[in-house]
């Protein structure tokens, strides 16, 4: 599951059990990329609060299908299929429109998003991604002037700007690691989003 030992829940004990506890989805499965973490149970818990936090929040603006969008656009420009898999299946779920999901992700796999279907908003701030993700030091204010002028506001834009982050640090833990989705169940994630501790999977 990955190229480091980890700790099964079953053999979880102290603060590392509780964690699991928290993630867990059905019939006590943890995803191999939290199950990475086992060793240092602190990072897990710092992993999760961000990932909850950013992309899980009830004060997010942004619709969290195309956060999810950007999540498995980034992840495909890293090439983690590990998170492209987990992501494009979350986007299905909360998207509830298999063809134009699998039209997203056609779009992503040949890196056009233009021709998926998504608005002119959208398109902008998965040209932004790109950016950030590829060549994060060539951004400029002008390429957050773009997202205003596109239509996002800079409450949107941070989270926008996050939610790439987040998928950049996710992609280097599991491609660093050698994590696997063998095992794992596609598509969960903490849907709480009114209670920032709950980490439930489901």
């Amino acid at each position: 599951m990955s190229w480091i030992k980890t700790i099964p829940f079953q053999d979880a004990t102290g603060k590392l059990r509780k964690l699991y506890e928290r993630v867990t989805g059905p019939d006590n499965n943890v995803d191999n990329i939290m199950m990475a973490h086992s060793l240092r149970p602190h990072s897990m818990e710092g992993h999760m609060a961000l990932y909850k936090n950013v992309l899980h929040h009830s004060a997010n603006k942004v619709p969290k299908w195309f956060l999810e969008v950007l999540g498995v656009w980034v992840s495909s420009l890293n090439q983690c299929a590990y998170c492209v898999e987990h992501h494009f299946s979350g986007l299905q779920r909360l998207l509830g429109d298999a063809a134009r999901g699998d039209a997203i992700r056609a779009a992503i796999e040949v890196q056009r998003p233009e021709e998926a279907p998504l608005d002119a908003a959208q398109v902008a701030a998965m040209r932004y991604a790109r950016k950030l993700t590829e060549a994060p030091a060539d951004i400029s204010e002008a390429d957050v002037i773009a997202l205003r002028e596109a239509g996002w506001d800079d409450g949107e834009i941070l989270e926008i700007n996050q939610v790439c982050a987040y998928f950049s640090y996710a992609n280097r833990t599991v491609l660093g690691l050698g994590c696997s989705t063998k095992g794992d169940v596609l598509g969960l994630s903490p849907n709480n989003s009114d209670n920032p501790d709950d980490w439930g999977h489901r």
